[in-house]
């Protein structure tokens, strides 16, 4: 055997180990939510909310040109869970972190990156149902699709890419505070502006001038954008080639963030 195949037939065995200790990190999680219903139970109660609110209380002095509100609504719906979502992902490695946890698994013989790559995981697992969720209700108080399935779920599947993005982004945030009160805390400054500031809920030409540069090219607008033109019809390619970019530069970004705050946690 030569030295290069053995380096190769290593490093094969090493990503399958790495990527085995992640599933088992995401397992670790995902029965949390089992063991603890009340965190997913809450975790959709508020999105729901939301929905009911702005279709029902809302959405009659809101005006969208070429579109029902409530249509114009769920895609903007859809990002704004996930993205909160991702906030959840903060507040879990802090506590890990708190309580020791992070310390013993840096002491077991398992990937350093397994306890990043399984929280994540999980949490993209989570947003799943969530969305799925969350379009259930929206088909109940009369969101329409108005291109096709396939469109339909290319547009769900840009949601949870996004959402997954975000989670690394809050799992550096978390890992950095080490507290999860600190974390919740620390996390609503980021989020506030990219939910609320966004073309989420509102046509962005309704903002001020000076508003609409940022809540046009940020990051949950420009997803959101591409989720509507997927549903409702548009410029579909421009605008998910645009949130793929987001997503992509974000985790290239947060990720390696997060890795080396995990390295020097604990």
């Amino acid at each position: 055997m030569t030295t290069a195949t053995a380096t190769r037939q290593g490093s094969a065995e090493r990503l399958r180990d790495a990527a085995a200790d992640s599933i088992a990190i995401a397992w670790r999680n995902l029965l949390t939510l089992r063991r603890v219903p009340q965190l997913l139970v809450f975790s959709t109660i508020q999105p729901v909310i939301f929905v009911l609110l702005f279709r029902y209380v809302f959405g009659g002095a809101i005006a969208v040109r070429g579109a029902r509100y409530v249509d114009f609504l769920m895609p903007g719906i859809f990002a704004q869970t996930v993205a909160f979502g991702a906030m959840n992902t903060a507040i879990g490695l802090a506590t890990d972190l708190n309580t020791g946890l992070i310390e013993r698994f840096k002491s077991l013989p398992m990937a350093r990156s397994a306890v990043l790559a399984g929280r994540t995981a999980a949490d993209l697992v989570r947003n799943v149902f969530v969305v799925f969720l969350m379009a259930s209700v929206g088909f109940a108080v009369g969101f329409r699709v108005h291109t096709n399935v396939i469109a339909f779920l290319a547009g769900v599947t840009l949601i949870i890419l996004f959402g997954y993005a975000m989670s690394w982004i809050f799992a550096a945030v978390g890992l950095a505070v080490g507290d999860p009160e600190t974390a919740q805390a620390a996390a609503f400054p980021v989020m506030a502006p990219l939910v609320f500031a966004s073309s989420a809920f509102v046509p962005v030409g309704s903002m001020p001038g000076w508003l609409q540069p940022f809540a046009r090219h940020q990051p949950l607008s420009v997803t959101t954008s591409a989720v509507r033109s997927l549903m409702l019809g548009g410029p579909t390619t421009s605008n998910a080639l645009q949130a793929l970019a987001w997503i992509v530069a974000i985790v290239a970004i947060a990720a390696p963030l997060a890795v080396r705050r995990y390295r020097h946690s604990a």
